[in-house]
């Protein structure tokens, strides 16, 4: 008997994988820790945080409340910091937290998976993941977004 996985379910069945695998080093608000590949290129990380903010956005709504970001040193970790203080979110980092803002924890990973990039932003309530196609222009979504709510 051969079993055929439909893409969608495949993505789903990446995703899920990956978070997962997560699970086992811990970061900002008992998250997984942040990470992306540091040769990503800068167009590709810019074009990748520009859409991944925009959806996070249409998930979690405006920046009402800071976001507690800790970041690796990689492109796609300082375009996701500019894209979301574009977006008009307050962004804490190592440097600065402020407790009685109370921030939300924000996380990432950004992945290679056969040849395209997965890439997820969780929050305690919301994870969010895509795959992007990567060209010499940037990086375009491959799937449709992945939510998922927690509690």
């Amino acid at each position: 008997m051969h079993l055929r996985f439909p893409i969608p379910s495949l993505i789903l069945v990446v995703l899920a994988t990956a978070a997962l695998g997560g699970c086992q080093s811990m970061g900002v608000g008992g998250l997984v820790a942040s990470t992306a590949p540091t040769e990503m290129s800068t167009p590709v990380a810019e074009a990748i945080a520009g859409d991944i903010v925009g959806s996070f956005s249409e998930q979690v709504g405006p920046g009402t409340a800071p976001i507690a970001l800790k970041q690796d040193s990689s492109p796609f970790g300082q375009a996701l910091e500019t894209e979301l203080k574009s977006a008009g979110y307050a962004v804490l980092t190592d440097q600065k937290r402020d407790e009685k803002a109370h921030p939300v924890a924000l996380a990432y990973v950004v992945e290679p998976f056969n040849g395209k990039i997965l890439v997820r932003l969780s929050t305690p309530t919301v994870e969010i993941g895509r795959v992007y196609v990567v060209s010499s222009a940037g990086a375009t979504p491959a799937s449709p977004l992945s939510v998922m709510r927690r509690g």
